[in-house]
């Protein structure tokens, strides 16, 4: 793979080639929502949800990281306090959470951004990164803690390849072409450091018919420490609405086939 040229990512969009040119790609896509236009386009996060969501995280911090009133006769009055929080909201903080899923109606992007594990704001998971628009695609910002720990010291490499899927497809997203991942391949050249800020940038490098190849790397501190190369395919409305829209209406959903047609 060819090393992304400077922080924001990749070359701009040369034309079919290389995988995404194979046999098959089928005819040019044609999106059903319009691209992103910048982070204000993604719907609005309420002020009590968002101070939540930071109490989360830093929760989470004290559970992986301890500190000075966080022996285990601290953390086990502490968890009293927060099961009956969670009984407060409505939730069984004893309860089987693997068939809980999202009640409100599906929005598209600008619904799922706020609840992305790397730039979502209503998500405790993610650091949360912030990001812009950028040539040639996009650039995502932000630093990893404790809790994304690999190799002591340094940022595990799951979340690395997490991170450079949710820049790439937000790329795509941005360029008209939303599309499903197909293959990711990421390059380690050094450990990402946490605590550090870090630098995400992608964006398309090729295409062919549904077929999108979209490049980036991860710098920190002005050193590429990993780059990445995705080939997405952007599937028909009536495979995404088999994919998705009928997890409205289901506790229990199947998962979609493997494989895109």
């Amino acid at each position: 793979m060819s090393a992304a040229a400077g922080p924001a990512g990749p070359t701009r969009p040369t034309g079919p080639s290389g995988p995404a040119g194979s046999a098959g790609a089928g005819p040019e896509p044609r999106g059903t929502e319009p691209p992103l236009a910048d982070a204000s386009s993604v719907g609005p996060v309420g002020a009590g949800r968002r101070r939540f969501v930071d109490a989360l995280r830093a929760l989470v911090d004290v559970a992986v990281v301890g500190g000075p009133r966080a022996g285990d006769a601290d953390l086990d009055q502490a968890a009293a306090r927060l099961e009956a929080l969670a009984r407060d909201l409505g939730t069984d903080p004893g309860g089987d959470r693997s068939t809980r899923v999202r009640t409100e109606p599906l929005g598209g992007h600008p619904d799922y951004l706020p609840r992305s594990p790397l730039v979502g704001v209503a998500s405790p998971l993610a650091p949360p990164f912030t990001w812009r628009l950028a040539e040639p695609g996009l650039v995502a910002t932000g630093t990893f803690g404790a809790p994304y720990e690999g190799p002591p010291g340094y940022v595990h490499g799951g979340w690395i390849a997490l991170a450079f899927d949710e820049v790439l497809g937000m790329a795509n997203i941005a360029a008209g072409r939303p599309g499903m991942t197909a293959r990711l391949t990421v390059h380690y050249h050094h450990p990402t450091p946490l605590h550090r800020p870090v630098v995400i940038g992608g964006g398309v490098a090729r295409t062919s018919g549904r077929r999108t190849v979209t490049a980036g790397e991860l710098r920190c501190d002005g050193r590429v420490c990993a780059t990445a190369e995705g080939l997405f395919v952007t599937i028909s409305p009536e495979r995404a609405a088999r994919y998705f829209a009928a997890r409205r209406d289901r506790h229990d959903p199947e998962p979609p086939p493997t494989g895109h047609r």
